[in-house]
């Protein structure tokens, strides 16, 4: 049986210490959830930025560029220590995460104020799972000021990161069609601060043209009077939290680090938006009612699970493969089981 985790050292910037509790809570130990509950009053400072966007589009290097900014801003601002969290695709064989990113970020190495944690997406919704979350409570508590999440990228599912950060940053390349997928599926409608990667190549113009249209239809569309449902409600948080605020479009060359100054700029003003019209209770209230509801929706199923039946389970589900009975009967049917 594991040791007890050393909460005490994780809230003083131990490494060891800190990695280990973010594996147990990732593996939902129950070391894991000890430690959160030890953690849990040391919270709520941090400042969740997330990245998202295609694939392809840069957003590894982009989240480099950004940690430097924040370790070394401009005089005007106080250097901050940086995690983050790099949510790859699950592996089909481990189950762990691929670790791409944490090799591209390889020239962060060696910054002590900085700490990177591949995570697998487990499949779930935008890439984003509920061990995401509590990791980055886990960096919060540790005196970790920003937390940059990077998700996997996978089109209007990417959606989800709104629930979890104070500023959702979008990123799209110019000549991938990505900006014309983007309006597409809505995505633009989330983001806090816009970002045109890539802008050294070819189309960058017509791309800006695309983006900076579909920024001014989003305006115009509001309130929802065509989005409807999970996608819906995730798109109203995110545009509850911006009000007053206009998203901007920033062009970067990340591999220079060409516009990450003023993406720097652009987050800490966003920030300083949701302080100054109090909206930053009002999104970490959200973040927290949606994890809670998560993990309830969770276990109420595990136990659920527990105590129905097998032979019953298998009898109701060979009538829905059989056409005989619809999944939605058949749930209400399963939920009706005596215990």
């Amino acid at each position: 049986m594991m040791q007890k985790l050393d909460v005490e050292a994780v809230r003083t910037g131990d490494r060891i210490a800190l990695a280990r509790t973010i594996s147990e809570v990732e593996n939902q130990t129950r070391e894991g959830r000890l430690a959160l509950s030890g953690l849990v009053s040391h919270t709520g400072k941090a400042h969740l930025v997330g990245i998202t966007g295609s694939p392809g589009t840069g957003k590894s290097t982009l989240v480099s560029q950004l940690a430097k900014e924040f370790r070394n801003p401009p005089p005007a601002f106080t250097p901050q220590k940086v995690g983050i969290l790099a949510v790859d695709p699950t592996s089909p064989f481990s189950g762990g995460a691929v670790l791409g990113d944490r090799v591209r970020m390889r020239d962060l190495a060696g910054d002590e104020g900085i700490f990177i944690r591949s995570m697998a997406s487990r499949g779930a919704l935008g890439g984003l799972s509920a061990a995401t979350a509590a990791a980055a409570e886990v960096l919060d508590a540790a005196g970790y000021g920003v937390i940059l999440i990077e998700t996997v990228g996978a089109g209007q599912d990417d959606v989800e990161i709104v629930r979890l950060a104070h500023t959702t940053i979008v990123v799209e390349a110019p000549d991938l069609g990505d900006e014309v997928q983007a309006i597409k599926a809505g995505i633009l409608e989330i983001a806090d601060i816009l970002v045109l990667n890539k802008a050294d190549l070819p189309g960058v113009a017509r791309a800006e043209r695309a983006l900076r249209s579909a920024l001014e239809l989003a305006d115009a569309t509001r309130p929802f009077t065509e989005n409807s449902g999970h996608h819906r409600d995730q798109v109203k948080t995110s545009r509850i939290m911006q009000k007053g605020w206009r998203p901007p479009l920033i062009k970067t060359i990340a591999t220079s680090g060409q516009g990450t100054a003023e993406l720097y700029q652009a987050i800490m003003a966003h920030k300083q938006h949701l302080m100054d019209d109090k909206l930053w209770d009002d999104k970490n209230a959200a973040r927290l009612t949606n994890e809670l509801e998560h993990h309830l929706r969770e276990n109420l199923y595990g136990n659920w699970q527990k105590g129905i039946d097998p032979d019953t389970y298998q009898r109701v589900l060979k009538s829905v493969l059989s056409h005989r009975l619809s999944p939605q009967q058949a749930a209400l049917d399963l939920l009706k089981q005596p215990k």
